[in-house]
């Protein structure tokens, strides 16, 4: 599994891969992405600044 974060369009994304090996090789792959609200980039920006 790999997830990572970054922009795209613009804007605030997450995006999640999923792999099933079989053999030594990628079998199947799933993946989503989408776009991380302004309030939880907020609150997360926040949560940074404090540490």
């Amino acid at each position: 599994m790999n997830i990572s974060e970054g922009t795209f369009g613009g804007k605030p994304t997450s995006s999640h891969h999923l792999f099933r090996v079989e053999n030594g090789k990628i079998d199947e792959h799933w993946d989503t992405i989408e776009t991380i609200p302004a309030k939880s980039v907020e609150n997360r920006e926040r949560q940074v600044l404090s540490h």
